[in-house]
């Protein structure tokens, strides 16, 4: 009997995916004693231990080689909403070395062959050697995910300004609230923006979540159950807007 998964993929993509999990939580067992990174919280232990003010360059160099994947369950159920959706104009903010955006790229393959419509997944990441790495591992995955992928280097809120199409889902990371900002004029209604770690990382939200809890900003928004909370916000527009 064929094992089931949670995604429609060749083989070989099955098998990698679990593999780039499980070196993401190692590094993250490696650098933090929860066993999950949330990089609100060492910036901020950075930041207590040098007044220099080099904390962020200290927090760079430090991120520099470590994947902190989205979780696989999350993938799973991000594959699985952009397919229920039928959406296929994706933006991700933060791509690192690119572990969630091959499930993104999957899910759009398989909703524009669905539905005949045109799509791409724009993924965005500062650091050029993270995003080399990331072009390997889509390589490795083949053209029905590289095909999908355009990639975006330097500083997103530089790279977000122009050249987006209407857009269906949005994941959020550092720099959360600005990204959301730039986005969101291209927000289509019943879009969806996704934010990992919302419980664990509350205190680094803090100005995201009173933005999309405001009624007048046009969100409605939840916490899915998922490890340290998975914010969920439906981008519901007035008809003035």
């Amino acid at each position: 009997m064929p094992t089931h998964s949670a995604i429609d993929a060749p083989p070989h993509v099955l098998q990698l995916l679990p593999e780039l999990h499980e070196t993401s939580l190692q590094q993250e067992r490696a650098i933090s004693d929860k066993g999950k990174v949330f990089s609100s919280e060492i910036l901020g232990d950075l930041e207590d231990r040098r007044p220099d003010g080099r904390a962020k360059e200290e927090f760079d160099k430090l991120m520099l080689d470590k994947f902190i994947a989205l979780d696989e369950d999350k993938c799973q159920f991000v594959y699985q909403l952009i397919n229920a959706m039928g959406a296929t104009n994706i933006v991700e903010a933060g791509t690192s070395f690119g572990v969630s955006t091959i499930y993104l790229a999957l899910a759009v393959a398989k909703t524009k062959a669905a539905t005949g419509k045109s799509g791409v997944v724009v993924a965005t990441e500062r650091e050029k050697s993270k995003a080399l790495t990331a072009r390997k591992y889509w390589a490795r995955c083949g053209a029905a995910v590289e095909q999908e992928i355009e990639v975006r280097e330097g500083d997103l809120l530089e790279t977000l300004k122009t050249g987006l199409l209407m857009v269906d889902v949005l994941l959020l990371d550092t720099l959360a609230l600005p990204t959301l900002k730039i986005v969101q004029p291209h927000l289509r209604p019943g879009a969806v923006v996704l934010t990992d770690n919302i419980i664990s990382g509350a205190a680094g939200y803090a100005d995201l979540l009173a933005y999309i809890k405001d009624p007048k900003n046009g969100f409605r928004t939840m916490t899915l159950p998922f490890t340290n909370g998975f914010e969920m916000s439906v981008y519901t527009p007035s008809p003035n807007d």
